[in-house]
């Protein structure tokens, strides 16, 4: 399960070292096979090891791709689904278009959501933040009747 937040460098051939805790998680999944994708809601990477991915594409396939919708999700989201493999010093290669997309640089920023990793922009990803942190402090999430009585 990958949980947590960290920065880390990009080189200039486009190769990000993956922290240990979220490396061994990746090797544990999927002998370092991985697959990055795009996010269609936010302007990052998503990162899944390869049997992750695999559960995602099912279910994108099972959409009718006779709506537009469904048809638009897959085209994105398969579309752009790249294969990368974490090499012996657990660096992963992003693609260029990947990274033109996500405008990644020298900085970013790697957030664990359970099944996948999000690559940010550093930039990109502190200007997001401050806009969910001001966005929480004026919902203080009410509409989410699935977290009674979590305190967050």
């Amino acid at each position: 399960m990958f949980r947590g937040i960290a920065s880390v460098t990009m080189d200039s051939r486009g190769r990000m070292a993956l922290p240990s805790r979220f490396r061994e998680e990746a090797e544990q999944r999927t002998e370092n096979r991985l697959v990055a994708t795009i996010d269609t809601n936010e302007q990052c990477l998503l990162l899944y090891s390869l049997g992750d991915w695999e559960e995602v594409q099912r279910r994108l396939e099972a959409l009718s791709n006779i709506g537009t919708s469904a048809r638009l999700l897959q085209r994105l989201l398969i579309g752009h689904a790249t294969d990368v493999e974490m090499d012996a010093q657990g660096r992963v290669l992003i693609p260029p278009m990947l990274r033109e997309y996500g405008e990644l640089e020298k900085k970013i920023v790697l957030m664990g959501q359970t099944n996948k990793l999000e690559i940010w922009s550093e930039q990109i990803w502190r200007t997001r933040r401050e806009e969910w942190l001001k966005a929480t402090r004026k919902t203080a999430f009410s509409d989410l009747s699935d977290l009674d009585g979590l305190s967050v």
